[in-house]
């Protein structure tokens, strides 16, 4: 028999892995609207560079997380979709504008005014889609979503606009800009462009540095926003508060000195850690406070059949992804060389 626990522990990953391949595309659309001097064209190249190959890819983590959430924690699933409708369908339609967008931003090369409105496009839906990410995991977090008697008791625009669920929204959008200018400076090194790697070396630093106050203010807000949360995180997730800081600080050193990939696995470990945190800071809850792991998991047949399946699914899923980013994110020698040869030329 499978437990609860181990399911959830499944949802997290995918939710964890999401956050980083999708924050990074999000944050990419920050940038390409924050792009401004003579760099203004090269670096919304870059951009859409990054993300043309890979990007439609990273949505199947979320639809897995959905999807699970349903089959695995069905009233816990009833009562998100229903709490928050309004911020969810705001969310569906960012994400279906970004897509859109960036597919005729990045196909559309002489009509240039109308390529220029897609890719506002582009940008506006990447900004505001992790914003109502973040608030919508405070809204959760929150307490104020209630589930009794088989009931959803909550205010449809409360619990996802207080300040605390703002402060996340904020976070999580520095966060995905701070993903992606790390994930772009690795970018622009194995394209051998100095200058932009310079860029968004800056970037990275301050967008580092906006997250971490960003996240210190949401703790603060955390004590009457999210009771649970704020004391959570001080003692049972606290080790991995500790080793997300340390991550957080050893991106910013290796920014500095220029270790553009380790400045990128540390800070996937830092999203990773930051999300890992929340996890164990709400445990066992799923909807504080009434749906816990326990009462809101499916009959234990439906989550073995569901776990031997995500095993099975996986076990195809991550070998594909693998060698779709290997294709076309792959470094390649023959154009490193010839990189070096222009450099030295």
């Amino acid at each position: 028999m499978i437990s609860p626990l181990i399911i959830m522990i499944v949802l997290w990953l995918s939710l964890i892995t999401y956050a980083v391949l999708g924050g990074a595309d999000f944050g990419g659309g920050v940038w390409a609207l924050l792009a401004r001097g003579p760099d203004a064209q090269r670096q919304q190249r870059l951009v859409e560079h990054a993300i043309g190959p890979v990007w439609e890819a990273n949505n199947v983590w979320l639809i897995y997380l959905v999807v699970g959430l349903y089959i695995a924690f069905p009233p816990a699933a009833y009562t998100i979709a229903v709490a928050l409708f309004i911020p969810f369908t705001l969310i569906l339609l960012g994400i279906v504008l970004r897509g859109a967008a960036f597919a005729f931003a990045t196909h559309i090369a002489r009509a240039v005014q109308v390529r220029a409105a897609w890719t506002m496009a582009f940008s506006a839906a990447s900004i505001v889609t992790p914003f109502l990410l973040g608030c919508v995991a405070a809204a959760i977090a929150s307490g104020k979503i209630r589930y009794i008697n088989g009931e959803v008791q909550a205010d449809r625009w409360g619990p996802w606009l207080t300040p605390f669920a703002l402060s996340v929204g904020a976070v999580a959008l520095a966060m995905c800009a701070t993903l992606a200018a790390v994930f772009l400076t690795v970018e622009a090194q194995y394209d051998h462009d100095l200058p932009m790697m310079r860029a968004f070396r800056r970037r990275a630093l301050i967008a580092g540095a906006v997250t971490a106050a960003l996240g210190l203010l949401s703790i603060i807000l955390a004590q009457s926003g999210a009771p649970k949360i704020a004391g959570g995180l001080f003692h049972q997730a606290l080790p991995v508060v500790i080793l997300t800081m340390l991550a957080g600080a050893g991106c910013a050193w290796a920014l500095y000195t220029r270790r553009f990939t380790l400045a990128r696995a540390l800070v996937v470990g830092m999203t990773a850690g930051l999300l890992g945190a929340w996890g164990l800071a709400q445990a066992p809850d799923v909807v504080p406070p009434d749906l816990t792991l326990t009462n809101a998991a499916s009959p234990p047949l439906t989550l073995t059949e569901f776990f031997w399946s995500a095993v099975v699914g996986m076990s195809l899923l991550i070998p594909s992804l693998w060698f779709l980013f290997r294709v076309f994110k792959g470094r390649n020698p023959l154009f490193e060389e010839r990189g070096r040869e222009l450099e030295e030329g």
